[in-house]
């Protein structure tokens, strides 16, 4: 897979304000069955006044279930929910293609309280 370095339409700071992209923990990790291609669905705390929010993951090249329990990680909680197969998508678990099309995450680079908003 190649990047692009074009940009897309340019937009207002308010409209990127309008982007819910909060700091959640990762407490359970699990092999997403029935998915089409490689996942994992992932139970993420945003803590106590956004709670926990389900994802689907394709993110099984870079990382073990296992590994994933007690990360932060990014995630557009705004978005209207998904259903993807039998499990219902509650947020947006935000990461990087690598120069094989995997899937790195994107994660805060020191520990910040759950639920901080990116700004």
């Amino acid at each position: 897979m190649t990047t692009s370095s074009a940009l897309h339409e340019t937009i207002g700071f308010d409209d990127f304000l309008k982007v819910e992209l909060r700091v959640g923990r990762i407490v359970d990790a699990q092999v997403f069955k029935e998915a089409r291609r490689p996942a994992y669905v992932l139970q993420v705390d945003f803590g106590p006044a956004l709670g926990l929010r389900k994802s689907s993951a394709q993110i099984t090249a870079l990382y073990r279930p296992e590994e994933l329990i007690g990360r932060q990680v990014v995630a557009v909680l705004n978005f209207p929910s998904k259903q993807i197969g039998p499990m219902r998508s509650e947020c947006l678990v935000t990461g990087f293609h690598n120069e094989n099309g995997e899937v790195a995450l994107c994660v805060p680079d020191r520990e910040v309280p759950l639920g901080t908003k990116l700004l």
